[in-house]
């Protein structure tokens, strides 16, 4: 496999595992959560992912297989990796607890307090938070790398969703830590690690299956993709984009995703 389309992959998943960053300093430069625009964001994020899960990625992933295994085989196999990739992420969302699950809405208003017991509790959030979304982003690490790595035009749009979906993330870690110890800079650098764990899963991902890196073992892994970004979006992104605002803002980000991902797929497919 050529080495600049690795590196291409592995860049695209360290910028989209980065993200939690910025949304890292949009909690630590403002003094009130942009609810509206997060709402917008999530919605557009999981419309994106949504689209290219079924119309892209799960059809690459069915015709991968059908060719390697015939078009019975290959058909069951899709399926059955979509679910296995919703069981993967839904396995471990069930195993982090709710007081830390990075999906939570927390605002910059919510968290003031002074007394050391608030505090000690935000830090512990904050800790937790950061280790829930350092497990929950090592599968989206390896899935965005191995979409970028079969179809490098397909894991562009893929990076854009992940990474929107991330920025909410950082805001749940950079919030809670730093209001417990006032201090922006241990604020940022734990929510900017807690996303090193994208590329980190890319990475061990890579190293343990690329001698297996075949039609089948692609389609199996689009298959999985498919099924972890459709639980991601449904589960996480959408509930979420509803918290942080309006019903309507969500649906209208998340049709405005669709859209902007078709018309992405159009133009793509016509300059072939």
């Amino acid at each position: 496999m050529d080495i600049s389309t690795v590196l291409f992959a592995f860049s695209l998943t360290l910028l989209a595992g980065l993200s939690t960053g910025i949304g890292s300093a949009l909690a630590l430069l403002t003094k009130k959560t942009g609810t509206k625009f997060l709402s917008v964001t999530l919605g557009f994020s999981a419309g994106v992912m949504i689209y290219v899960s079924f119309v892209e990625i799960l059809a690459k992933a069915r015709d991968a297989l059908t060719s390697a295994l015939g078009e019975a085989t290959g058909n069951w196999a899709t399926a059955g990796g979509f679910f296995f990739g919703i069981i993967v992420i839904m396995l471990i969302d069930k195993f982090i607890p709710s007081t830390a699950n990075p999906h939570e809405v927390h605002t910059v208003e919510e968290m003031d307090g002074n007394s050391e017991h608030h505090k000690t509790n935000l830090m512990r959030m904050g800790i937790f938070t950061a280790l829930a979304i350092a497990i929950h982003n090592f599968p989206e690490g390896l899935a965005t790398f191995t979409a970028a790595l079969s179809d490098p035009h397909l894991g562009i749009p893929i990076t854009v969703a992940i990474a929107i979906h991330n920025i909410p993330e950082g805001i749940a870690v950079a919030v809670p830590v730093f209001y417990a110890t006032e201090s922006r800079k241990k604020a940022f650098r734990l929510s900017f690690l807690s996303g090193l764990s994208e590329p980190l899963g890319a990475l061990i991902g890579y190293i343990l299956l690329y001698r297996f890196f075949n039609d089948t073992m692609f389609g199996f892994i689009f298959a999985c993709v498919a099924g972890i970004m459709v639980y991601i979006s449904l589960d996480e992104l959408l509930p979420s984009a509803e918290e942080y605002g309006e019903h309507h803002l969500a649906i209208y980000g998340l049709i405005g995703g669709m859209a902007v991902m078709a018309l992405s797929l159009l133009l793509f497919s016509t300059g072939k």
